[in-house]
């Protein structure tokens, strides 16, 4: 049968409620706390009339949480493709939101909310490793992550594989989301030519004077060659969302043009090895430094 599952797991107060509604109003037919061992029978049962289906997995399910992987071979066995999308947030972002609605961890139990957000670190360790799409909540507000999934999954978009080249700011730490991690730091710091200072890499002149720069068009061609090299292996591992992270010191200047500059080129070469690509350029630390 066809049909595609995706598996929505994290770390609790990491934002999996707002993923299942946003893939749930994207049109995905979405189940909460499901058991892990019916993953496949539901998967036969509703696969015929929604092929796609969104599940809720998480430490709710107790016992049954460890079923997972064994669950998702199944899955595969019936020829349902699947991807397992993990929401992550640093331990203080964690303890902020608990705190906030004041409520307890579920594994806090006796013990301080930090205590509980171990145990599940712990226990979803091995799950994490698994995930085919990592995503950091830690600096998103509900909206934002909203906004995230829908580039994600949105349904009209007919792309093998969906890149978001993520722009960022070293002083204010790497995404833990990124699939791979490049750093432009190599490249003349605008931030010290008094008139584009207050630009960010969006801006025209910001942008014509970072890619002007001397080696920055042949580390362009470069990377996007390394990239297309391994983006083979990515399709034949079934891979469907990226992340491709480019950083320098403030994420304002050239970290920004770079990101809007590469996903240009990857949406101008359209297909690699016979599959189309789909890329998104993602500021994230965009406004933050002034």
């Amino acid at each position: 049968m066809n049909g595609e599952v995706i598996v929505i797991t994290g770390m609790s107060g990491a934002g999996r409620s707002t993923v299942a509604h946003t893939m749930e109003d994207l049109g995905w037919y979405v189940v909460d706390n499901l058991p892990p061992a019916l993953l496949a029978s539901l998967c036969e049962l509703v696969g015929a009339t929604t092929p796609k289906i969104a599940v809720v997995i998480d430490v709710r399910g107790r016992e049954f949480f460890g079923d997972l992987s064994s669950a998702l071979s199944e899955v595969a066995e019936i020829g349902v493709s699947r991807q397992v999308l993990f929401v992550d947030a640093s331990d203080e972002a964690l303890v902020r939101r608990f705190e906030s609605t004041r409520r307890p961890h579920p594994l806090q139990g006796n013990d301080r909310i930090v205590d509980g957000i171990a145990k599940e670190r712990d226990r979803l360790r091995e799950v994490r490793s698994m995930a085919d799409v990592l995503i950091d909540s830690s600096a998103l507000n509900i909206h934002q992550l909203e906004q995230k999934i829908e580039e994600l999954f949105e349904s009209d978009s007919s792309a093998d594989l969906r890149v978001n080249v993520l722009s960022f700011g070293y002083k204010y730490g790497i995404p833990v989301d990124a699939d791979l991690v490049m750093d432009c730091r190599f490249i003349a710091n605008p931030h010290w030519i008094p008139e584009l200072r207050p630009l960010t890499g969006l801006d025209m002149a910001v942008s014509k004077k970072v890619l002007e720069t001397e080696n920055v068009q042949d580390f362009l061609a470069k990377y996007q060659s390394l990239f297309e090299t391994m983006a083979t292996g990515f399709f034949q591992e079934g891979r469907k969302y990226l992340t491709l992270a480019i950083g320098c010191t403030g994420g304002k200047h050239r970290s920004v043009a770079i990101a809007e500059e590469l996903s240009r080129r990857l949406n101008a070469s359209g297909s690699v090895a016979q599959k189309q690509i789909q890329a998104t350029a993602i500021h994230r630390d965009l406004g933050r430094e002034v």
